[in-house]
């Protein structure tokens, strides 16, 4: 049975690389939305935030972002606020983002992703850095 799977992916981005390199080594081909280039609408940003259990905050990315610039480390900001920066600046939104028949997690680390996937992956994988997080029978590590 297909499995139906989007990320919301920034190839720049090794994580979400390694992410997707999972998803594809479970044997499924995910709909990929580069979100820098092609943002969720405000409304399904913030459903997603909702399905994933996470607060518009821990989507927020820091790193080569212009979070300081904008200020965006005052935590009397409300949600809506964080929203507004994330739609007016989609780098801000952490990655992956991934959306499966499982629920929607924010998969940092890039193996978090298992938890929305079918139990067995189709064989070995290892992170870029070479990391091994699945062995030859498919199965996952710690």
């Amino acid at each position: 049975m297909p499995v139906d799977i989007v990320i919301y992916h920034n190839p720049e981005c090794g994580t979400s690389r390694n992410t997707l390199g999972l998803i594809r080594n479970a044997g499924i081909e995910p709909h990929v939305v580069e979100y820098v280039k092609t943002p969720p609408a405000r409304a399904l940003l913030v459903q997603l935030i909702e399905r994933a259990g996470i607060t518009p905050r821990d989507l927020l990315r820091e790193k080569g972002t212009p979070y300081g610039e904008l200020g965006l480390g005052d935590t009397s900001l409300p949600d809506d606020a964080l929203v507004d920066a994330m739609m007016a600046h989609p780098i801000l939104i952490n990655r992956p983002l991934v959306v499966s028949p499982l629920g929607v997690k924010l998969c940092r680390p890039s193996e978090a992703v298992l938890d929305l996937l079918p139990a067995d992956q189709l064989g070995a994988f290892a992170k870029e850095d070479g990391e091994q997080v699945v062995n030859a029978s498919g199965q996952r590590l710690a």
